[in-house]
């Protein structure tokens, strides 16, 4: 291709409505304004740091067998933690996290204050759930496990989640993030709920975390 062909091909994507939109509204190409970047499928992305829950970003989910009939979703909305992160080493990262009882919600009319009562959770009592990792550890570049000490109504049991990564990148607001997907499953007699629950409880996590500034 000639200079000249080369130079009228370049001038024309200048020149293109998308880049022109670009550089008038001041965003990247994918639409994201200035200093706010997409997360990428590699761990490496998110430094080395301590990184909080954005509440805002995060769930937990309990999956409850209904007599076993179907599955029951309680999600808890109040959720707070800490991920010390090392991408060097993932096996010196740890995590604590806490999970307000309370917070928990149902679709069924009236049914989560009876769940946060003291039939079931006894919030009043105890009215955090906590886990305290014990060991990180990675199998693949975006899979992995955490072990950890999972508290709830006053007895703690060990609890291994299996752990897949979403995101890590630059985040935004100069605050580098990280996002996972984490399910694990515990026998609800060896908390002190009652029989009526049978089956395991499956627990789902989607959660991003913020590094500290």
């Amino acid at each position: 291709m000639s200079r000249a062909l080369c130079a009228l091909v370049l001038s024309f994507a200048l020149s293109s409505p998308l880049v022109s939109a670009v550089q008038a509204q001041g965003t990247q190409p994918n639409g994201l304004p200035p200093g706010v970047y997409m997360g990428e499928a590699d761990y490496k992305q998110a430094p080395a740091g301590t990184y909080a829950i954005d509440p805002d970003h995060a769930s937990v989910i309990a999956r409850v067998s209904h007599l076993r009939y179907s599955w029951s979703i309680f999600r808890f909305d109040r959720i707070s933690g800490t991920l010390k992160w090392d991408p060097a080493d993932t096996a010196n990262s740890s995590l604590t996290a806490k999970v307000e009882t309370a917070s928990i919600t149902s679709n069924v009319k009236d049914f989560a204050k009876e769940l946060s009562g003291n039939n079931f959770l006894k919030s009043a009592t105890f009215p955090d759930a906590t886990f305290v990792s014990t060991a990180f550890r990675q199998m693949s570049t975006r899979r992995g496990k955490v072990d950890g000490q999972l508290t709830l109504m006053g007895k703690t049991k060990p609890v291994t989640f299996d752990v897949e990564l979403v995101g890590a990148g630059k985040g935004f607001a100069d605050r580098p993030r990280i996002g996972a997907n984490a399910k694990g499953s515990i026998n609800p007699v060896d908390f002190g709920l009652p029989p009526l629950f049978g089956d395991s409880i499956e627990i789902v996590i989607d959660v991003e975390f913020q590094r500290e500034p």
